[in-house]
């Protein structure tokens, strides 16, 4: 197992989370909308949150040789089901065709701010 770990994402200083794990031929990694330099969350608008997820994810990727394109799970989790029009047309700019399995959860509420935070598993 090794884990992956890039400034270019935000880490989780004091907390047990780290950014991604590869394991075999899979990258595990979850991500929320928190600029890397800061640490805060970039917005209060759920595309452009997810905007930032998917920057994170990128970087993260990028750093464990590996791409959206490789992305084989997706699962998105949003604090209000109705936001998922926005987050569907960021995820198709980063995640193109043939799109991978994928669900979406509406959940009582994510840490902070947060209204969406997405987990993925790609390939090596």
């Amino acid at each position: 197992m090794e884990h992956i770990d890039t400034d270019a994402a935000p880490s989780f200083d004091g907390l047990p989370i780290g950014q991604a794990t590869k394991h075999g031929e899979s990258i595990y990694l979850a991500q929320s909308p928190r600029d890397p330099e800061t640490g805060e969350v970039v917005s209060h608008d759920s595309g452009e949150q997810t905007e930032q997820v998917f920057e994170n994810i990128e970087a993260i990727l990028s750093a464990a040789n590996s791409s959206c394109e490789d992305i084989v799970k997706a699962t998105v989790y949003v604090t209000d089901i109705d936001d998922l029009g926005a987050v569907n047309e960021v995820y198709q700019e980063y995640v193109g065709e043939p799109f991978p399995a994928r669900c979406a959860v509406q959940v009582d509420d994510l840490a902070g701010d947060i209204k969406v935070e997405i987990d993925i598993v790609a390939a090596a």
